[in-house]
């Protein structure tokens, strides 16, 4: 198979996170006779600084003209700390998965034996673990009419029925080829925006007779995603909550450089990990590369080259299991092993396979 790939590596750590994940995709390629091209392009704070946009049009017609899109992260601290700033990294990622029409995100939260011990949470609570996140991606308040001055500010939490069926139909898809259990998640008790998504779901639930649907409020939810993590399959809600919750499922799996993601839509689709660009370990040689590493494996799978996407696995856990980790979930005593040393090995163990 042919495939091009628009590589977005961004700011922080993403450049040395986005080297381990295209030397993985690039060993797999080979190993397995594909032919993979790709093509750079500026995004975020980094593009900011070029040309004054975080996602510019050169980038958007790479990732148009694209196969996938690769992504690894955006942020800067100078952003961050200037409320005042009109234009900001975090607004390219958001065009980028408008523009795209890329309005499902999937966030699989699954647990490694292994790193049980790293997560926060008690082992016989998360043991087993395994759930799909599905974040409506293009909706919501984070793309609703918006307001500040210096006395009121406020955000739309705005939703049609055709971007609420489409999103709870990816969802009905993902469990039936799975454990046939959707929770959707809401504030229908609060919200108008949740009563609307909650209508929907009864109405679409019977069309999908072979899955258990329930309802829960989005704070039961945050609860019982760290009392009882294996209750859930495939958990599906609106943009700012998925956002919220997906990033607490890092808590099930001890770090969030473990965790992969895909957002799938209209248009080319982008693979990435959930974490941000953590830029105080910029340079330091210390990033966890797997999320990025476990996204190609995704998109692999996603073009139905599911073996491709089993030996990137196998790798990663074969790397957890020889405690070939960086630092934030190596054992205790354990080798140093830093963002290139780890993406290395996993790259021999897929070309010794």
């Amino acid at each position: 198979m042919k495939l091009k790939i628009a590589v977005l590596a961004g700011d922080g750590i993403g450049p040395e996170i986005m080297e381990q994940g295209v030397a993985v995709m690039s060993a797999v390629a080979e190993k397995f006779g594909h032919e993979v091209s790709y093509t750079e392009a500026i995004c975020g704070a980094h593009a900011i600084d070029e040309v004054g946009d975080p996602f510019p049009e050169e980038t958007f017609n790479i990732c148009k003209e694209a196969d996938a899109v690769l992504f690894a992260s955006v942020g800067d601290p100078k952003f961050d700390n200037d409320p005042t700033a009109k234009v900001r990294p975090e607004q390219g990622l958001l065009a980028m998965r408008k523009k795209l029409g890329l309005f499902a995100n999937i966030r699989p939260v699954q647990t490694f034996k292994c790193l049980l011990h790293k997560s926060p949470l008690k082992d016989e609570l998360i043991d087993g673990a395994d759930f799909v996140c599905i974040r409506e991606l293009t909706g919501g308040m984070y793309f609703g009419e918006k307001y500040q001055d210096n006395d009121k500010a406020y955000d739309t939490n705005y939703y049609t029925r055709p971007e609420v069926e489409r999103i709870l139909k990816v969802a009905y898809e993902y469990a039936r080829s799975r454990k046939k259990h959707v929770t959707v998640v809401d504030k229908a008790n609060i919200l108008a925006s949740s009563r609307l998504w909650r209508q929907i779901a009864k109405e679409m639930a019977p069309q999908y007779p072979d899955v258990v649907t329930d309802y829960m409020f989005v704070d039961n939810a945050a609860m019982k995603m760290l009392t009882e993590p294996r209750f859930f399959d495939v958990m599906v809600t609106e943009n700012t909550f998925g956002d919220i919750l997906t990033d607490e499922g890092s808590c099930i799996s001890g770090s969030m450089g473990l965790l992969p993601s895909a957002s799938t839509g209209e248009s080319t689709p982008v693979f990435e990990p959930i974490h941000g660009s953590w830029p105080q370990a910029k340079g330091l040689n210390i990033a966890n590369p797997l999320a990025q590493i476990l996204s190609v494996a995704m998109l692999y799978e996603y073009f139905g080259l599911n073996e491709e996407g089993a030996l990137i696995r196998e790798a990663v856990d074969a790397s957890l299991d020889a405690n070939v980790r960086t630092p934030e979930i190596q054992v205790e005593g354990g080798a140093k092993y830093g963002t290139r040393e780890v993406g290395q090995w996993i790259v021999d163990y897929v070309k010794n396979a």
